[in-house]
């Protein structure tokens, strides 16, 4: 499987409107730091692409794949920095005479259609609670504790036939031992670490920081990890002295798996 990281930004995206700290000044002026809301683009031999969130940075994260068309998804959650795209792409269908096929749990669906219950005819909401069939790839979702902010879903992909395993786990904080579990021995970790070291109350927190997102990384046991949901806290131009098997995500990221 190939993942392309579309995204790595938090939900406010770098720069932040209104913010003139160093980071948001150099993203401004198309530096480094510049990231868009949070997505994946999925790619296996045989199969039509996979989109993995739909935030508002959707038509520009489109444009730059150079992509014309797409006919399926998965969503995490309803916030709206993972589904603030999702009219734009039922009206890219409308205008296509299409539909495209969006896979999430049926928690998530319900939140979905309250918020924008005319898509349905467009984009086809499909429950995946028992997990659906990917280019050999088993992909199982579970619920994540997602803090101050509820609740999350993530993602744990299988191969069948290689043994492979990696987990898509953007949104989560003070995650269980029972939420972890789906997390253990992966072969790549994709974890939202939204700050170095967030400064903030625990009780108000959403996401873990790259400090503890580490931590995490070494108690699962992943080989690989890819930090992303980055926020204008984090400035990829330091050196965190990040263990070699950590990474932050970049745009464009390509990983192979």
């Amino acid at each position: 499987m190939k993942i392309t990281i579309l995204g790595n930004g938090d939900s406010l995206g770098t720069p932040r409107v209104y913010c003139g700290c160093e980071v948001c000044e150099e993203a401004r002026g198309g530096g480094s730091n510049a990231r868009l809301r949070p997505s994946a683009w999925l790619e296996c031999d045989g199969e039509e692409p996979l989109l993995l969130d739909c935030g508002p940075d959707w038509r520009r994260q489109m444009e730059k794949l150079s992509v014309r068309s797409v006919s399926q998804g998965l969503l995490t959650h309803a916030h709206f920095d993972h589904i603030g795209g999702l009219v734009e792409w039922a009206d890219a269908c409308r205008w296509l005479d299409t539909t495209a096929t969006v896979y999430t749990p049926q928690e998530v669906i319900g939140e979905v259609l309250g918020r924008f219950p005319w898509i349905g005819s467009r984009l086809l909401l499909a429950a995946n609670d028992a997990g659906i069939a990917y280019g050999g790839w088993k992909i199982v979702p579970w619920r994540v504790n997602h803090g101050k902010n509820g609740y999350s879903y993530a993602y744990r992909f299988d191969h069948g036939e290689n043994g492979k395993s990696w987990a898509y786990c953007s949104d989560s904080f003070d995650l269980s031992e029972e939420e972890k579990a789906p997390l253990r021995g992966v072969d790549l970790l994709v974890l939202g670490t939204s700050y170095y070291k967030e400064p903030y109350e625990r009780e108000t927190r959403s996401l873990y920081d790259v400090v503890e997102g580490v931590e995490l990384v070494r108690e699962t046991g992943a080989k690989q990890a890819v930090f992303t949901h980055l926020s204008h806290d984090i400035d990829v131009r330091k050196d965190y002295g990040l263990p070699s098997y950590v990474k932050l995500a970049s745009e464009g990221l390509v990983i192979t798996i």
